[in-house]
């Protein structure tokens, strides 16, 4: 019998008839436990070794639902991303609503699960959910005047901008306020070599063009996402007023 493919497992095509009792390990429990491991240790801790040890079972009984380790972290990419965004459309411009609802709830994804973030880089196979979350925000652009490719580069820039922030402040509990933090502490110690960096992170944030900064919030991530909005918003104008020219 053939092994599976990545894709297969991904889209639950691999439907092989089994016989005998219904076993006691089954591929969603190794998933979810990989999930939770690399999320309380990161990637870097997984093995099929300790992921066999964590659920009481021999390796060999991992490699009986799952091929190998690559086939694994596919699937968990896949149900990290389970659930998929719904996305505030609501104001005068929904996709504009619909673009920043989706960031930040990237964003927050991101932060839950910081190891995805290692395993997005490079063509690869891709599951349902992934691609659920792109079609959620091309359907918010579904009805402005962008190409198509245009659409798929406007969530490329957004996503680049989103992942950014992530990979800086790693983990659930992380926020812009600690890594800043940190840096004004290392400031402490300079004798004022860095003036301008010092001033930058004393100054008080202003409001972003969608809402006040708040301690829960994270500014850069609003005030980026707010400037590449702002660059689309211009583009639409711009193709609109030719329009009218013509």
């Amino acid at each position: 019998m053939a092994t599976p493919t990545v894709l297969e497992l991904l889209w639950g095509t691999d439907r092989r008839p089994t016989r005998g009792p219904k076993p006691t390990l089954t591929r969603s429990a190794i998933v979810a436990a990989a999930v939770e491991l690399a999320d309380t240790e990161g990637l870097a801790a997984l093995s099929m070794q300790r992921l066999a040890d964590r659920l009481g079972y021999t390796k060999m009984s991992l490699y009986r639902h799952l091929p190998g380790k690559a086939e694994l972290t596919a699937l968990m990419v896949e149900e990290a991303m389970n659930g998929l965004p719904v996305l505030d459309t609501s104001g005068p411009e929904p996709w504009r609503s619909g673009l920043r609802s989706w960031a930040l709830l990237t964003f927050e994804r991101y932060r839950r699960h910081p190891w995805v973030m290692e395993l997005l880089a490079g063509a690869r196979p891709m599951g349902p959910n992934e691609l659920g979350w792109t079609e959620s925000a091309l359907a918010a652009v579904a009805d402005i005047e962008l190409t198509g490719p245009e659409r798929l580069d406007t969530l490329v820039v957004l996503n680049g901008h989103v992942r950014s922030l992530a990979q800086q402040v790693v983990g659930p509990g992380a926020t812009e306020e600690e890594f800043t933090g940190a840096m004004a502490a290392a400031l402490e110690l300079a004798g004022g070599r860095f003036p301008q960096l010092t001033a930058a992170i004393s100054e008080p944030a202003a409001p972003t063009g969608h809402h006040a900064r708040t301690p829960q919030r994270d500014a850069a991530l609003e005030f980026g996402t707010e400037r590449i909005l702002d660059g689309i918003a211009a583009l639409l104008a711009e193709r609109g007023a030719r329009a009218t020219d013509a």
